[in-house]
């Protein structure tokens, strides 16, 4: 069992990330932006976040970052965060904010169940799926 915080403003993402991390056994919670978050952090911190790329004022990139300060400061344990990005050129920004993993929209079932689970067991999911193909020149 897992304790996942889902962070987006957008409703429909909200309910397509629920319906792939709620296995029946996985606690799952929800928030309309970041600015909960710090009160989560400090009572109950959740094992990974999934949060959305472009939320108000404090996005999945503040988020990653000021989650992972946290951690370094040892206030709060591991929390994995997953950043749901809007497009392959925010990879860089992603890297930069200590995030746990990525996923580029759009979504798909598939790679949300294994970014989730590689990001729980402690790896990094790094989606390459819509990463340009080397040309090959000859």
């Amino acid at each position: 069992m897992a304790k996942i915080l889902l962070i987006s403003d957008i409703q429909v993402i909200i309910d397509e990330l629920e319906s792939v991390v709620d296995d029946g056994t996985n606690e799952i919670g929800a928030l309309p932006d970041g600015n909960e978050l710090r009160k989560i952090l400090e009572e109950d911190p959740p094992d990974l976040i999934i949060a959305d790329s472009q939320i108000g004022n404090m996005g999945g990139i503040a988020i990653a970052h000021d989650v992972k300060l946290e951690e370094s400061y040892g206030r709060i344990g591991r929390v994995g965060i997953i950043i749901l990005l809007d497009r392959r050129a925010d990879v860089h920004l992603a890297k930069r904010s200590g995030a746990d993993g990525w996923i580029i929209k759009p979504l798909d079932t598939f790679r949300i169940r294994t970014a989730v689970e590689q990001v729980l067991g402690g790896a990094r999911f790094e989606d390459e799926s819509f990463k340009p193909l080397d040309s090959v020149t000859q």
